[in-house]
């Protein structure tokens, strides 16, 4: 996921698949493999305490050199488990980063990075929440409301929902057009009071907070405006389409605020 490790909760965890055709600019990652790697690695850091006190200063420079994430669920990954779908994902920054919004609008545009920093900012301090129940507190993200963007564009009578794409080549996400609309739904290039890193999705990401984190896709690069909600990544592979926290995926509890 492009999101931040993104599981099933409840009786029965959805297996994921991997795609048929992979997409040209990155293989997506199977969980089943990455999790056991990644396991595997951490056991052995958790054996060996020097060991894991050596890591440390590598490990905090190169998270953002790491494209897969890995980085993140080991000893100092700063309170997110994270990490792509992809094997690969490219570096794009201030010159070379494009937002396009197409499909069912009057206005199709494309956005730079400087562009979307020059429209009107919201900051939203809420909890990250993912569904396997890990969770980052009060977590600070900037940027432009994604109903902002969309009325510029001018949204056509017959749509209905909004499909997002990514630059890593192989993660999608999907949401209503009521749900778009929603003020606590960002175009974000800030998280916690800084620009959005390479790891974390930067330099521009979506944000949806009252949703588990795998809605809020990472290297956010397209914005098409459709009739109907086409499932993203992680809903063809079992987890649900609506997934407000507390409420989906299997659970009941109260959600995060």
């Amino acid at each position: 996921m492009n999101s931040e490790h993104p599981a099933a909760r409840g009786p029965e965890r959805p297996q994921a698949r991997e795609p048929e055709h992979p997409e040209e600019r990155g293989v997506p990652v199977g969980r089943r493999l990455f999790l056991g790697t990644v396991g595997l690695g951490a056991l052995g850091v958790l054996a060996a305490p020097t060991l894991q006190r050596g890591m440390e200063s590598f490990l905090a420079g190169a998270s953002d050199k790491d494209p897969t994430g890995l980085t993140g669920l080991l000893p100092n990954g700063g309170g997110f488990r994270y990490y792509s779908v992809a094997s690969s994902v490219p570096h794009k920054d201030a010159t070379d980063y494009r937002l396009t919004v197409d499909g069912l609008v009057d206005r199709p545009a494309s956005y730079s990075l400087a562009d979307l920093e020059a429209l009107p900012q919201t900051r939203l301090v809420q909890d990250v929440q993912c569904v396997t129940g890990w969770r980052v507190p009060a977590t600070p993200f900037e940027g432009v409301r994604l109903s902002a963007i969309l009325d510029a564009a001018g949204v056509r009578s017959t749509a209905g929902a909004i499909r997002f794409t990514c630059f890593d080549g192989v993660y999608t996400e999907s949401l209503t057009l009521e749900q778009a609309r929603r003020p606590d739904v960002l175009v974000a290039h800030r998280m916690q009071d800084k620009a959005v890193a390479h790891s974390h999705g930067g330099p521009v990401r979506l944000y949806v907070a009252p949703m588990y984190f795998y809605k809020s896709a990472k290297w956010l690069s397209g914005i098409t405006v459709t009739e109907k909600v086409r499932p993203g990544y992680w809903e063809e592979r079992g987890y649900d389409v609506d997934a407000w926290v507390g409420r989906s995926n299997g659970r009941d509890d109260e959600p995060t605020s």
